[in-house]
């Protein structure tokens, strides 16, 4: 059975208020030489807690994320809590199971793995709620994803393996957990 300790709960805390600074201020959404224009991060603090804290830790700022999202719509499809909120929770799950199975290969490797499934699973499922739900039809979806989610899957990686390696860095040097160098 998972525990949450008090660290665990601290950082679930933390990155969820990272995620909202990041939605609240526009920080979280970055411009790049696209059509899109800009990639949200706000998922960087869910994947990052995921592969530091564990897939429960992740789960609860996902959840953190969802509710934001949800609170904060301006638009009907992010005003289901379905779609809203349910991919956001699912993405620590799909980050954990593909971080791990990175891990086994190189720690660099997982990192980079973790920022792109996580940002995958983000957009497609919220993509796929919205189809299924009848707020976009697929061609519409699948446009948005491939405009919006390979930059941001790009973005990701390159913050999780970033961030992740400082992270664990100071984390191993603190004895607080052990994670391959």
């Amino acid at each position: 059975m998972m525990k949450l300790s008090t660290r665990k709960i601290v950082v679930a805390g933390m990155l969820g208020a990272v995620s909202i600074v990041l939605g609240l201020s526009g920080l979280g959404l970055i411009p790049v030489p696209t059509v899109a224009g800009k990639v949200t991060i706000m998922h960087v603090p869910v994947i990052l807690g995921t592969v530091l804290e564990g897939p429960l830790v992740g789960g609860l700022i996902g959840l953190i994320f969802g509710i934001f999202s949800f609170l904060q719509a301006t638009n009907a499809i992010f005003a289901d809590p379905l779609v809203a909120i349910l991919p956001r929770i699912l993405i620590a799950l799909v980050t954990y199971f593909f971080f791990l199975m990175g891990k086994r290969f190189n720690i660099n490797l997982a990192y980079i793995i973790a920022g792109i499934t996580g940002s995958l699973t983000n957009t497609v499922l919220a993509l796929g709620l919205a189809v299924l739900r009848g707020y976009l039809p697929l061609e519409a979806a699948v446009s948005v994803g491939a405009i919006h989610g390979i930059p941001e899957a790009v973005v990701a990686a390159i913050l999780v393996l970033i961030i992740g390696r400082a992270l664990s860095k100071y984390l191993v040097e603190e004895k607080k957990v052990t994670v391959d160098p």
